[in-house]
């Protein structure tokens, strides 16, 4: 830990020599975690190899901030564990473009995901720095964190505060630091390793470098928020949350957070309560709630029942008071300077790859527009949403192989409507809308694995009836089934883990080796949009593009450029995949995210 000119003057001769050996690995320690938080701050800046580890006091200023700044632009090859945050570190707080940082760094986090992208409680390692240097470094690898913890106590900080307020020459502190750009510089090799033996391509880690650039630089504009919308939201939506509670007060259930509560009270009404948690409880979540509501997963009425009062009352409530406190609120707590959030968008979020998108952005009901009206586009331009046009079942049709479905895509045209084609498949040209939406839910049951029960909760029809769908659809469409199996089997043949169509290496449970084809499914759908993404920057899109949300790409283009920007969002969404035609609609709206799920504004 330099401490003089002289010191400063030791680790740029150790920095000339070390980036001739290799990779230098850079790290960062900071005041918290939310980068564009007004008082947010850089504290140190280290830089490491295998060996030795340099720790810069950047808060110190002067020539500690110029030596960090200068070394980091000289650096020529970059190691980096979860490097976005890094980057936009560096970017806000030293002035270094992470434009500049990103073309010459290699992301271990990322490199460790596509070794394997499962949590510890799928029963993998995770992408955390200390558990992969157990696991590829050395089991005895110190880990710090408890000790920093602890320090925290005793000088009276908690683990929030404590990175702001511990003193920055603090020993426990400068170890912490200094060790995490040492087992960076150690886990790259290892992960190399791994990821050649395992035969994971180059181009994919190339592919998702690219991508983890691009959603940082969406995550560094941020998204404007309407504050006088806001503010007042939250208040209503607290107010709303304490009626039905209320409501459900009358029926007994004093906290509508009680499973055990909410299951008495609807056993009491008279309903049927089957499913259980794994400590043997009725479960009341909201898969259990939404059809004795009779709503479907996006809030809208099934039909199939009359509404349980209770049930609805309960969901109600829950929602607005999250929607309330996470959103509402949430947005109000996060503003930087310029009354904007910037919420992470993590690239490798799910085993698939699926990407997410914090402060729950990607969670909302897709016939939301209350929360969606508080997220505005930039002054004189309006929100566009483009949305791949049945994604999930073209991409089944094309990794199956599926004859007739393919044919229909082919055919058809961009309005083409594969679940009343199926419907007509089956049930002749007197199909209705009812059985559209049966054999919806069967194709869909398909793509995510949901069994019989599942599916004739979500759509209101009769665990008979979604039986017989079920057949139906595997008699009309048989390749989805022989493919499930093959993949299942290749899957057996690969020690337990499923090969995607771009090289994704993904892992399955042994108690559900089903869930192959929502694997294949969803991996291939988040790597269409994935290279869509890097189509769009090629566009020159990127300026205009502001998050990923499932399968749509959210932008704020000005208004008198708005159609023409859309058309080029549709076609950079636009490609075959196994002679599958995959096409995209753009939907121009008003200044509001909400506009285009029918706000006003």
């Amino acid at each position: 830990m330099p401490e003089t000119t002289e010191d400063l003057n030791e680790f740029w001769r150790w920095l000339y020599e070390a980036r001739e050996r290799g990779p230098i690995a850079l790290d960062t320690e900071t005041t918290g975690l939310n980068v564009f938080n007004p008082s947010f701050r850089l504290r140190t800046v280290q830089f490491g190899d295998q060996r030795d580890a340099w720790v810069i006091q950047y808060e110190r200023g002067g020539y500690f901030e110029s030596y960090a700044r200068e070394a980091v632009q000289r650096t020529q090859r970059v190691l980096i564990h979860n490097a976005a945050y890094d980057w936009l570190v560096l970017d806000r707080c030293a002035g270094i473009p992470l434009e500049d940082l990103a073309p010459w760094t290699t992301d271990t986090r990322t490199l460790a995901a596509l070794c394997d992208p499962r949590q510890p409680s799928e029963g993998g390692i995770g992408t955390a720095l200390k558990p992969l240097s157990a696991r590829w470094v050395d089991p005895a690898a110190p880990d710090t964190q408890s000790g920093l913890t602890a320090v925290f106590r005793s000088l009276g900080l908690t683990k929030e505060t404590g990175w702001a307020g511990i003193p920055l020459d603090h020993p426990t502190y400068l170890l912490y630091a200094g060790l995490d750009v040492i087992l960076t510089a150690r886990l790259f090799p290892a992960l190399r390793r791994e990821l050649a033996r395992l035969g994971v391509r180059n181009e994919l880690v190339a592919y998702e470098h690219e991508l983890a650039r691009i959603c940082a630089v969406m995550q560094r504009r941020g998204l404007l928020v309407d504050q006088d919308y806001a503010g007042p939201l939250a208040r209503r939506l607290a107010a709303e949350a304490e009626r039905y509670r209320a409501v459900a007060a009358r029926y007994g259930v004093i906290k509508v957070g009680s499973g055990d509560q909410v299951a008495a009270a609807l056993v009491g009404m008279g309903e049927t309560l089957t499913e259980r948690t794994d400590a043997g409880a009725l479960k009341t979540d909201k898969a259990v709630l939404l059809p004795l509501a009779d709503l479907d997963r996006d809030w809208q009425r099934i039909g199939a029942r009359e509404p349980n009062r209770l049930a609805d009352a309960v969901l109600r409530a829950k929602r607005a008071a999250k929607w309330g406190e996470t959103y509402a609120a949430g947005f109000m707590n996060k503003l930087d300077d310029a009354g904007r959030i910037h919420p992470v968008i993590t690239p490798l979020a799910a085993r698939t790859g699926r990407m997410s998108v914090t402060d729950g952005l990607h969670q909302l009901p897709s016939s939301d527009h209350i929360v969606r009206r508080a997220i505005l586009a930039e002054p004189g331009h309006v929100k566009i949403s483009t949305d791949f046009q049945a994604i999930e079942m073209r991409v089944l049709a094309a990794l199956a192989d599926v004859r007739r479905m393919k044919e229909g895509f082919t055919r058809g045209g961009d309005a083409f409507d594969i679940h009343m084609y199926t419907a007509k498949l089956i049930r002749g040209e007197g199909a209705t809308k009812r059985d559209r939406k049966l054999f919806k839910g069967a194709g869909f049951g398909k793509v995510y694995g949901g069994g019989i029960t599942t599916l004739a909760r979500q759509t209101g029809a009769s665990e008979a009836e979604i039986s017989q769908a079920v057949t139906a659809y595997d008699r009309v469409f048989p390749e989805i089934k022989r493919a499930g199996k093959r993949w299942q089997r290749q899957a057996f043949q690969n020690g337990m883990v499923f090969v995607s169509a771009t090289g994704r290496r993904l892992p399955l449970d042994r108690d559900r080796t089903y869930a192959v084809t929502n694997y294949a499914c969803q991996s291939a759908a988040r790597d269409v949009l994935g290279q869509a993404m890097i189509e769009m920057e090629g566009a020159g899109l990127l300026e205009y593009m502001r998050l990923p949300i499932h399968d749509e790409i959210l932008a704020s283009a000005p208004r008198e450029d708005a159609a023409d920007v859309a058309r080029e969002f549709e076609r950079c969404m636009t490609m075959s995949l196994y002679g599958v035609p995959i096409v995209a609609e753009a939907e121009i709206g008003g200044r509001s995210w909400g506009s285009l799920y029918g706000a006003d504004y």
